[in-house]
């Protein structure tokens, strides 16, 4: 069984979460390994980190923790901390901004002891200097936003998408991440970060509080991850979190047992053919936001507008799928490239088409035991075909950082004469799972592509859902923009 196979790290369960904050080890014990790292930052007095919606939404709890690039090496990752859970961070190193300001002056011939006094980090002399910082409470989030983009050269917009100013006004903002721009930084934390590991070693952990035991699994194969669904079949997955962790964020649920999947190789794994790319289910999305780029244009938008940097940095593709959510942004996607599930069990693996995936709201095909492996994507067209037109869209009360009040994909091939040979039109938003207006797809098959077809496509397209209404729109909203989303797909790729 697992606990017989693990290495020795692993046989005996720890009682003590060991990581390290702003380079100090730090171990704690009797806390549930579903505490939210910033709830243990503030706790412990570390409250220059912020807690502002504890959504992930506003950035104000933003840190940055070394982690795995898209590259394979070490970088500073801007992360969420109100969505981390506390047994994510075991062996890992985190910074907060009340962290990056020391300096120590080494012991010389004027300097009898070595003496460590505050400097600013010069991102955060950068702000000071632009009057970046009016009642300064998003301030911190900023801070480590820019702070890991400075080390990778990146510090732009983009870098702050995932922070929200509701006083100073984003101006003095940009003013700074440009004064940092051009730098090449050369200090402690460059040299820390080159010497540093982003290796996950396998760990587990047990606390007993107030009669509640709880139990955190970070194994390192796929096979252990199955055999301890057998023994644990409750048990609750985490890869990234940023979904589950609001739950975690809130307590609004219990979680006994949570077994990560973040050191599982197996589901890390990108494979390229000429017919289709593989995606492991842990890859981050980050990683397929630079990895993957220009392959699939219409998963290149979605992820363009997925949240924020911090979010990516931790969401992967196989919790994007396995939450089930209606209103998760790639499976729209993916149903529009007819993806393929992989799928690992205790009955051995399997395959599934992701339109064969969602049964419900918030359930899905998976039974007892077994673990999304990967995401499979067909590269090719439709054969006969001339070209392909594909895009996705959503829509939201933000641009980025929000979720969708609907999002849609659509896949269009088309021969030389202009016929339609393939339709997918994939939807989220609009029903209790993501799904495809498979009747209009059938419709649109062997008629040319042009207005008086998409005309023609508008009333099936606009029955094809029934909608619900809530606080984000209505489900007459919703379906204008079922219609409206694929008649601007024709006017963009006519």
């Amino acid at each position: 069984m697992f606990l017989e196979a693990l290495s020795p790290v692993t046989q005996q369960l720890d009682v003590q979460l060991s990581f390290a904050i702003n380079g100090e080890p730090v171990s704690v014990d009797n806390v549930s390994p579903a505490m939210t790292l910033l709830e243990y930052l503030r706790l412990s007095g570390r409250a220059g980190t912020k807690e502002g919606c504890g959504d992930g939404d506003c950035g104000a709890c933003t840190v940055a923790i070394v982690g795995e690039g898209a590259d394979g090496q070490p970088h500073y990752q801007a992360v969420n901390s109100c969505l981390i859970p506390l047994g994510a961070v075991v062996g890992r190193q985190v910074l907060t901004a009340d962290g990056i300001t020391q300096c120590t002056i080494p012991k010389d011939a004027f300097v009898k002891e070595p003496v460590t006094i505050d400097k600013l980090h010069p991102v955060q002399s950068a702000m000071v200097e632009t009057g970046g910082s009016q009642c300064g409470y998003c301030t911190p989030g900023f801070i480590m936003s820019l702070f890991a983009a400075y080390y990778d050269g990146t510090p732009d917009d983009l870098s702050v998408e995932g922070n929200l100013c509701r006083c100073t006004g984003y101006l003095p903002i940009r003013r700074a991440a440009r004064m940092v721009a051009e730098a090449a930084p050369q200090d402690r934390f460059a040299e820390q970060l080159g010497a540093s590991s982003t290796a996950l070693l396998p760990f587990a952990y047990m606390t007993d509080n107030n009669g509640h035991s709880e139990r955190f699994y970070r194994p390192t194969q796929l096979a252990e991850v199955l055999d301890l669904l057998q023994q644990h079949p409750d048990a609750t997955l985490v890869a990234g979190g940023t979904d589950l962790g609001l739950e975690m964020s809130w307590h609004r649920q219990h979680y006994p047992i949570l077994i990560s999947l973040e050191a599982i190789a197996e589901l890390k794994q990108v494979q390229h053919t000429e017919a289709s790319v593989e995606i492991g289910a842990a890859v981050p999305l980050s990683h397929i936001e630079a990895n993957l780029h220009g392959i699939f244009p219409a998963m290149d938008e979605m992820i363009h507008w997925f949240a924020a940097r911090q979010v990516r940095n931790r969401a992967t593709l196989g919790g994007n799928i396995g939450t089930a959510s209606p209103i998760g942004d790639l499976p729209p996607v993916l149903l529009a490239l007819d993806a393929t599930l992989k799928l690992a069990g205790p009955s051995g693996d399997r395959t599934l088409p992701l339109a064969n995936f969602f049964t419900g709201y918030r359930q899905t095909e998976l039974q007892p035991g077994e673990v999304i492996v990967s995401v499979q994507i067909p590269r090719g067209w439709t054969a006969a075909s001339d070209r392909r037109l594909t895009q996705s869209y959503k829509i939201g009360k933000r641009g980025t950082d929000d979720i969708s009040i609907v999002a849609a994909a659509f896949v269009v091939d088309v021969d030389s004469s202009n016929t339609i040979l393939h339709a997918r039109l994939g939807y989220g938003g609009v029903a209790a799972t993501p799904a495809r207006a498979t009747e209009v797809e059938a419709f649109l098959v062997g008629k040319p592509w042009n207005a008086e077809t998409i005309q023609a496509a508008k009333p099936l397209l606009k029955e094809a859902f029934t909608p619900l209404t809530d606080l984000r729109g209505s489900a007459d909203y919703r379906k204008l923009l079922v219609v409206n989303l694929f008649e601007k797909f024709f006017v963009e790729f006519p």
